[in-house]
Protein backbone atom coordinates (compact mmCIF):
# COMPACT_ATOMS: atom_id res chain seq x y z
CA UNK A 1 0.00 0.00 0.00
CA UNK A 2 1.17 3.41 -1.12
CA UNK A 3 1.50 6.14 2.45
CA UNK A 4 -2.29 7.78 0.51
CA UNK A 5 -3.75 4.47 0.71
CA UNK A 6 -2.71 3.65 4.42
CA UNK A 7 -3.78 7.16 5.80
CA UNK A 8 -7.24 6.74 3.80
CA UNK A 9 -7.44 3.05 5.77
CA UNK A 10 -6.45 4.87 8.97
CA UNK A 11 -8.97 7.46 8.22
CA UNK A 12 -11.65 5.00 7.35
CA UNK A 13 -11.16 2.83 10.96
CA UNK A 14 -11.36 5.92 12.66
CA UNK A 15 -14.43 7.67 10.80
CA UNK A 16 -15.88 3.94 11.85
CA UNK A 17 -14.21 4.00 15.59
CA UNK A 18 -15.50 7.60 16.29
CA UNK A 19 -18.99 6.56 15.01
CA UNK A 20 -19.20 3.67 17.36
CA UNK A 21 -18.11 5.67 20.30
CA UNK A 22 -20.64 8.09 19.74
CA UNK A 23 -23.72 5.74 19.21
CA UNK A 24 -22.32 3.92 22.88
CA UNK A 25 -22.36 7.44 24.36
CA UNK A 26 -26.44 8.20 22.69
CA UNK A 27 -27.30 5.12 24.27
CA UNK A 28 -25.74 6.05 27.55
CA UNK A 29 -28.00 9.19 27.55
CA UNK A 30 -31.05 7.06 26.01
CA UNK A 31 -30.73 5.16 29.11
CA UNK A 32 -30.09 7.56 31.45
CA UNK A 33 -32.78 9.89 30.39
CA UNK A 34 -35.84 7.08 31.43
CA UNK A 35 -34.47 7.78 35.09
CA UNK A 36 -33.05 11.34 35.23
CA UNK A 37 -36.46 12.55 33.36
CA UNK A 38 -38.53 11.61 36.18
CA UNK A 39 -38.90 14.05 39.10
CA UNK A 40 -39.62 13.34 42.67
CA UNK A 41 -43.06 14.08 43.09
CA UNK A 42 -44.17 14.36 47.57
CA UNK A 43 -45.41 10.74 47.87
CA UNK A 44 -42.73 9.01 45.36
CA UNK A 45 -40.66 6.36 45.68
CA UNK A 46 -37.80 9.08 45.66
CA UNK A 47 -39.00 11.18 48.70
CA UNK A 48 -39.88 8.11 50.86
CA UNK A 49 -43.50 8.14 50.25
CA UNK A 50 -45.28 4.98 48.98
CA UNK A 51 -44.33 4.52 45.75
CA UNK A 52 -46.72 5.53 42.76
CA UNK A 53 -46.64 4.95 39.01
CA UNK A 54 -44.51 7.65 36.91
CA UNK A 55 -47.03 10.08 35.46
CA UNK A 56 -47.47 9.60 32.06
CA UNK A 57 -45.85 12.48 29.90
CA UNK A 58 -46.36 13.10 25.99
CA UNK A 59 -42.91 13.08 25.70
CA UNK A 60 -41.76 10.25 27.93
CA UNK A 61 -39.36 7.83 26.90
CA UNK A 62 -39.78 4.64 27.14
CA UNK A 63 -37.58 2.63 29.41
CA UNK A 64 -34.71 1.21 27.50
CA UNK A 65 -34.79 -2.78 27.65
CA UNK A 66 -33.93 -4.30 31.41
CA UNK A 67 -34.16 -1.49 32.71
CA UNK A 68 -37.06 -1.50 35.49
CA UNK A 69 -40.23 0.85 34.64
CA UNK A 70 -40.14 2.53 38.09
CA UNK A 71 -36.36 3.49 38.09
CA UNK A 72 -35.47 6.99 39.76
CA UNK A 73 -32.72 9.09 39.76
CA UNK A 74 -29.92 8.39 42.68
CA UNK A 75 -26.47 10.19 43.19
CA UNK A 76 -23.54 8.08 44.75
CA UNK A 77 -21.16 9.02 47.13
CA UNK A 78 -18.68 6.93 48.43
CA UNK A 79 -16.83 7.47 51.60
CA UNK A 80 -13.41 5.54 52.56
CA UNK A 81 -12.44 6.04 56.27
CA UNK A 82 -8.70 5.10 57.02
CA UNK A 83 -8.10 3.71 60.88
CA UNK A 84 -4.92 4.47 61.58
CA UNK A 85 -4.19 7.32 64.07
CA UNK A 86 -0.89 9.28 64.01
CA UNK A 87 -0.67 8.68 67.73
CA UNK A 88 -1.94 5.87 69.48
CA UNK A 89 -4.08 2.40 68.60
CA UNK A 90 -5.94 2.09 65.36
CA UNK A 91 -9.95 3.21 64.82
CA UNK A 92 -11.34 -0.42 66.86
CA UNK A 93 -14.34 -1.95 65.46
CA UNK A 94 -15.92 -1.00 68.45
CA UNK A 95 -15.17 2.88 68.03
CA UNK A 96 -16.30 2.97 64.27
CA UNK A 97 -19.77 0.97 65.13
CA UNK A 98 -20.23 3.98 67.52
CA UNK A 99 -19.51 6.27 64.94
CA UNK A 100 -21.93 4.65 62.45
CA UNK A 101 -24.71 4.84 64.92
CA UNK A 102 -24.24 8.22 66.54
CA UNK A 103 -23.30 9.98 63.44
CA UNK A 104 -24.15 8.04 59.98
CA UNK A 105 -27.08 6.07 60.10
CA UNK A 106 -28.95 9.26 61.71
CA UNK A 107 -28.20 11.21 58.58
CA UNK A 108 -28.49 7.92 56.29
CA UNK A 109 -31.47 5.97 58.11
CA UNK A 110 -33.31 4.30 54.80
CA UNK A 111 -30.08 2.49 54.07
CA UNK A 112 -25.91 2.35 53.32
CA UNK A 113 -23.40 -0.06 52.60
CA UNK A 114 -20.02 -0.60 54.39
CA UNK A 115 -17.53 -2.67 53.60
CA UNK A 116 -14.47 -3.06 55.01
CA UNK A 117 -10.71 -3.15 53.17
CA UNK A 118 -6.88 -2.72 52.96
CA UNK A 119 -5.74 0.79 51.67
CA UNK A 120 -2.83 2.64 52.01
CA UNK A 121 -2.21 6.38 50.81
CA UNK A 122 0.61 8.89 51.03
CA UNK A 123 0.00 11.64 53.63
CA UNK A 124 1.14 15.15 53.68
CA UNK A 125 4.46 14.11 55.61
CA UNK A 126 5.26 12.31 52.69
CA UNK A 127 5.23 8.72 54.80
CA UNK A 128 3.12 6.12 53.18
CA UNK A 129 0.70 4.15 54.90
CA UNK A 130 -1.14 1.19 54.91
CA UNK A 131 -3.91 0.54 57.19
CA UNK A 132 -7.32 -1.33 57.57
CA UNK A 133 -10.14 1.09 55.91
CA UNK A 134 -13.80 1.28 55.89
CA UNK A 135 -15.56 2.31 52.61
CA UNK A 136 -19.17 3.67 52.59
CA UNK A 137 -21.73 3.53 49.71
CA UNK A 138 -24.44 5.96 49.57
CA UNK A 139 -27.32 6.20 47.32
CA UNK A 140 -29.46 9.19 47.75
CA UNK A 141 -32.36 10.77 45.63
CA UNK A 142 -31.23 13.23 43.24
CA UNK A 143 -33.83 15.99 44.02
CA UNK A 144 -32.03 15.46 47.80
CA UNK A 145 -28.63 16.41 46.30
CA UNK A 146 -27.89 19.68 48.47
CA UNK A 147 -29.16 18.56 51.98
CA UNK A 148 -27.08 14.90 51.17
CA UNK A 149 -24.09 16.43 50.17
CA UNK A 150 -24.28 18.79 53.16
CA UNK A 151 -24.74 15.56 55.57
CA UNK A 152 -21.34 13.84 54.07
CA UNK A 153 -19.77 16.83 54.89
CA UNK A 154 -20.78 16.81 58.11
CA UNK A 155 -19.68 13.21 58.62
CA UNK A 156 -16.53 13.40 56.91
CA UNK A 157 -15.83 16.57 59.79
CA UNK A 158 -16.58 14.73 62.30
CA UNK A 159 -14.71 11.62 61.83
CA UNK A 160 -11.35 13.32 61.12
CA UNK A 161 -12.16 15.68 64.40
CA UNK A 162 -13.15 12.28 66.60
CA UNK A 163 -10.04 10.04 65.14
CA UNK A 164 -7.22 12.43 64.29
CA UNK A 165 -7.33 11.71 60.75
CA UNK A 166 -6.07 13.69 57.95
CA UNK A 167 -8.56 13.04 55.68
CA UNK A 168 -11.43 11.07 54.57
CA UNK A 169 -11.53 10.40 51.30
CA UNK A 170 -15.07 11.32 49.24
CA UNK A 171 -15.66 10.22 45.76
CA UNK A 172 -19.15 11.00 43.76
CA UNK A 173 -20.25 9.81 40.38
CA UNK A 174 -20.51 12.38 38.07
CA UNK A 175 -23.71 10.73 36.63
CA UNK A 176 -27.05 9.63 38.29
CA UNK A 177 -27.77 5.54 38.71
CA UNK A 178 -30.72 4.57 37.80
CA UNK A 179 -32.52 2.23 41.29
CA UNK A 180 -35.42 0.74 41.62
CA UNK A 181 -36.56 -0.73 44.61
Amino acid sequence: MTDGQLARSASRRLTRAAAIGAGVVLLGVVLLSGCASSGSAPGSAASGGPATAPSASPVAAAPAAGVPADCQPYERTELFFGTSRKAGPPVSDQEFSAFMDAEVTPRFPDGLTLMSGLGQYRGSDGRLTKERSMQLILLYPKPSVGDSGTKIEEIRHLYEQKFNQESVLRADDPEPRCVAF
